[in-house]
């Protein structure tokens, strides 16, 4: 059954140089004709739908508060009044400094939206200028408090590690500013280089450095313990939540449930089967107004395949993924099916059970993607 929501906003105000996400710069005429589309989206996707109300609803980017404040509020009334949506419903909404402020995030407040997701990445404003994000430290906090200010509880906030140039000190001291600042949840993130994007080319150039190693794992250690003293507790790999305020969305997607994807190069897995849309803007737009199918690609997984996906997805997690849940949805017991793999993998002290569970061991966290890529 289909409880969560995710909707693609695709436009940002500049594109950020390690940014490979399905974004787009300069299309502002496109926006209230891509809003039109996206609620034309959202009325079809319900009546296709078995309905027992959404649990969570995610706009996502891009940058979905480049909009206007009477555009986002035409896709809040979408989904209202097309899906079943409850007082304890996460509706979340990805914002950045800039692009919001008291009156937009009134106004969001004010249509449904209770959690705020920020896209800070950094305190410190060379880091922020090197990586091409166009806000200051000082806007971000400013977004922060405002947002406080006008009544949003839920706030989480995205940060990078890693970056060019940035210091094991320099990285502390945006972790201590974003605890200080009252938040309920941090995604934090090490940069990964992708490929084919301008950073790549900067470093493939030497015109930047990335941190050492030893710098990286120094960041690691530092994380670790000024999320503890300020009361946030890992729950997945790059996510840390005070009691009660884990990402309700994203697990989701740990826990390889279904979910429904509107919106240019968005993503829906139903009933087993994975469906991307369009990713250009403008042609997601024709194609819907034209009554067209937005779907280019799709994926049925194999029982096999979807077992092992959910087992990787479900180590990301501090707790791991369910054993008894796992053998309801599969019939599977993972030890008969993984046989020494497993074995070897609980002798090297890799993986543990605990209060049925499956999960990485402390030893094994660091080694998280070498021990999922035996199971997979």
């Amino acid at each position: 059954m289909t409880s969560s929501l995710y909707i693609h906003i695709p436009f940002c105000a500049a594109k950020c140089n390690y940014c490979s996400f399905n974004s787009c710069v300069g299309l502002e005429s496109l926006q209230e004709r891509y809003v039109k589309v996206v609620c034309s989206e959202l009325l079809q996707g319900s009546a296709r739908s078995e309905q027992e109300g959404l649990t969570t609803v995610f706009l996502g980017g891009g940058t979905p508060t480049l909009l206007s404040t009477s555009l986002l509020k035409q896709i809040l009334s979408m989904c209202f009044s097309s899906f079943i949506i409850s007082k304890d419903t996460e509706i979340s909404i990805e914002a950045n400094p800039g692009t919001v402020d008291r009156d937009k995030l009134t106004s969001l407040l004010e249509n449904g939206v209770n959690r705020l997701s920020i896209g800070v990445q950094s305190f410190n404003d060379q880091e922020l200028k090197t990586i091409g994000r166009i806000h200051s430290a000082s806007e971000a906090i400013k977004i922060v408090e405002t947002a406080k200010e006008v009544g949003f509880n839920n706030l989480s906030l995205d940060l990078m590690y890693g970056l060019p140039g940035q210091s094991a000190k320099s990285w502390q001291t945006s972790l201590e500013v974003a605890v200080s600042l009252g938040v309920k949840h941090l995604s934090l993130y090490q940069l990964t280089v992708e490929e084919q994007t301008p950073l790549e080319s900067l470093i493939r150039r030497e015109t930047l450095q990335l941190p050492e190693d030893n710098e990286i794992e120094v960041m690691d250690e530092i994380t670790a313990e000024c999320t503890a003293a300020a009361g946030f507790s890992q729950y997945e790999i790059s996510n840390y939540a005070q009691l009660g305020y884990q990402s309700r969305h994203n697990m989701t997607y740990w826990e390889n449930r279904d979910y429904f994807g509107v919106g240019a190069g968005a993503v829906s897995c139903i009933n087993g089967t994975r469906r991307k849309n369009i990713a250009n803007p403008e042609r997601y737009c024709c194609l819907l107004e034209t009554g067209q199918s937005t779907v280019i690609e799709e994926e049925t997984l194999e029982f096999d395949a979807s077992f092992r996906e959910t087992v990787i997805m479900g180590l990301r997690l501090n707790r791991g993924v369910s054993l008894p849940i796992l053998e309801k949805r599969y019939g599977i017991l993972l030890e008969k099916y993984y046989g020494k793999v497993l074995q070897q993998l609980f002798t090297d002290g890799m993986l543990e059970k605990k209060a049925g569970f499956l999960r990485l061991s402390d030893k094994g966290r660091p080694f998280a993607n070498r021990v999922m890529a035996e199971l997979v």
